[in-house]
């Protein structure tokens, strides 16, 4: 099973709109796409990440795969990634730990599991077939969540424990996630982090999100991809940096997306911590 890795840098999610930007200015990190956004055969997004992949390491981040789904997994959506995989050879692909489609309907979203064993051997199950298919190792991503199932009976860090240890995929822990999920909960994002298994940590994701108020008034966070990534959350990028080292880190901003200036940036200050848990790590 092949096994890349992505440079310890600081990476943005492309854009359509930055290609001309990127090109002109330059940009010293990596680049990461969704994959469902090229599964066709060309056109313009291909010539584009085609000409960005000659000078960029490469990040697949798939959105619909949907791991932590009942029914089986889609062999068309695993074929379609292997090529993808196969066609740009990326030093990273990354899913989530979530499902999203139910009875072959998609259901455009990101929906948690409840964790118990019964959820646990499946999600193995298709991090197995996944990694086989594509012939290489996956990253697996903590989620962001709106509620939490009263079923659930292992908590989440060890829940992503077991399936790195089982299955021998890596992690691609999302520090605006945890962020999101500990606020809405109620529980302390710092103690998460200190029980998370960072050593199978391969990819950083950090991002904004929008605050918003539930019915009872309380605070809820949506994981927006809207917005600069919020203080707290550099902060606790922050503090794990000082634990992990060096390690590749995206921005991402999906929606409401800014000029190319305004997201380099932000990979700017990614860089600037990074650097200094290099200079720590040495």
């Amino acid at each position: 099973m092949r096994d890349t890795t992505l440079p310890a840098t600081a990476g943005v999610g492309f854009k359509p709109d930055h290609f001309a930007a990127i090109l002109e200015t330059g940009f010293d990190g990596f680049l990461e796409v969704h994959a469902e956004n090229y599964m066709g055969a060309g056109g313009p997004p291909h010539a584009m990440l085609g000409r960005l992949r000659e000078d960029h390491a490469l990040s697949i981040h798939g959105v619909g795969l949907s791991i932590g789904g009942a029914g089986p997994l889609s062999r068309d959506h695993l074929a379609r990634l292997r090529t993808l995989c196969e066609r740009y050879e990326p030093e990273s692909f990354s899913e989530h730990l979530a499902w999203s489609t139910h009875d072959g309907v998609f259901l455009n979203d990101l929906l948690p599991l409840p964790y118990t064993g019964e959820t646990l051997a499946r999600v193995v199950d298709h991090v197995d077939e996944t990694q086989a298919a594509l012939g290489r190792r996956m990253l697996l991503e903590n989620p962001a969540t709106y509620v939490t199932f009263a079923e659930s009976e292992i908590p989440e860090t060890e829940f992503l424990s077991e399936i790195a240890r089982l299955t021998g995929c890596g992690l691609l822990l999302d520090v605006n996630n945890v962020f999101v999920s500990a606020t809405n909960h109620g529980f302390s994002a710092e103690a998460y982090l200190a029980e998370f298994p960072l050593e199978f940590v391969g990819e950083i994701h950090l991002g904004g999100h929008d605050a918003q108020t539930d019915d009872a008034g309380a605070a809820l966070l949506i994981d927006a991809h809207g917005a600069p990534v919020a203080h707290p959350v550099w902060t606790l990028y922050e503090r794990v940096l000082a634990r992990t080292g060096p390690i590749a880190s995206l921005i991402e901003w999906d929606n409401d997306v800014p000029e190319w200036p305004t997201l380099a940036a932000e990979a700017e200050r990614a860089d600037v911590l990074i650097a200094a848990a290099r200079r720590r790590a040495a």
